[in-house]
């Protein structure tokens, strides 16, 4: 499932050169100095067999659109479900789970402290 959340892009907002490195620093949640050291460190291991790979891949990555997150708290949602999507719906299934349990006690306090809304629902029952 491709959404714009989970596309790769080139983030040209914190772009030194092309924006490759930033919007694979934004896709991965990784901080961006250690994303450009380590294509540094790949640009001398490799005696700069990279740079093709790197010009490619700014010419075909899409440009970050504006909108793509409200706020940081969205941004570090969406890297987390890039990073491992079966770990974040867990943590929404437990979420969930502690929400319906709250609410299933607000109810039996609301129920419990209300005789004539507990014998209408034992009635329907």
């Amino acid at each position: 499932m491709k959404t714009p959340h989970t596309t790769l892009y080139r983030d040209k907002a914190n772009a030194k050169l092309m924006g490759v490195c930033a919007g694979i620093a934004d896709y991965t949640g990784v901080n961006l100095f250690w994303v450009r050291m380590m294509a540094i460190l790949v640009f001398f291991m490799t005696s700069g067999g990279v740079v093709p790979f790197y010009i490619l891949a700014g010419m075909l990555l899409d440009k970050k659109p504006p909108y793509l997150y409200s706020d940081k708290q969205e941004q570090r949602y969406w890297q987390g479900v890039r990073q491992s999507p079966q770990r974040t719906a867990r943590e929404i299934r437990s979420r969930m789970k502690d929400v319906d349990r709250r609410l299933a006690e607000v109810e039996n306090f609301y129920v419990s402290s209300n005789p004539r809304l507990n014998a209408e629902i034992e009635r329907l029952r």
